[in-house]
């Protein structure tokens, strides 16, 4: 989260998905990174890989769905460091924007998630649900008592 915030016009970091739900064993960790339109998507995709590689050595998975100002969700972050057609990308324009991967065919975020999601991280921190108790001792007591 450190990281993304001080990329260029990150406006807020959220948390959603299975992390910020009651499920036993969480799959992967699914941040929502709200931004403002034309950003070099660069520094935010090497930040998506270093998640994905941290929670890939938990045998674990990571995404970030980027949405727009107004609530619209329009990609997550390749996980590819090269953008370039491959086989088992699924992009609607693969290699088009570099580290883009627009595969709405596949999945989407509601306006109510982008919206209101479960727990926003940055710029401030809000919660929306109620949340599983190692995420409040691991993520958001140290976020709230850094202020």
């Amino acid at each position: 989260m450190r990281s993304a915030s001080v990329c260029p016009s990150v406006l807020r970091i959220a948390l959603v998905g299975s992390l910020a739900t009651g499920k036993p064993v969480p799959k992967d960790a699914d941040v929502l990174i709200t931004l403002e339109d034309g950003v070099d998507l660069g520094p935010l995709a090497s930040v998506g890989r270093r998640l994905k590689g941290k929670a890939g050595s938990i045998n674990l998975g990571a995404d970030i769905f980027l949405c727009r100002p107004d609530g619209r969700y329009f990609c997550r972050i390749c996980g590819f460091r090269e953008c370039h057609p491959r086989v088992a990308c699924h992009a609607r324009h693969c290699g088009g924007r570099d580290h883009l991967c627009d595969d709405l065919d596949i999945l989407t975020l509601s306006s109510e998630l982008i919206l209101a999601p479960p727990l926003v991280l940055w710029p401030r921190l809000e919660r929306r649900a109620v949340l599983p108790d190692d995420v409040e001792q691991l993520l958001v007591t140290p976020l709230a008592a850094e202020g």
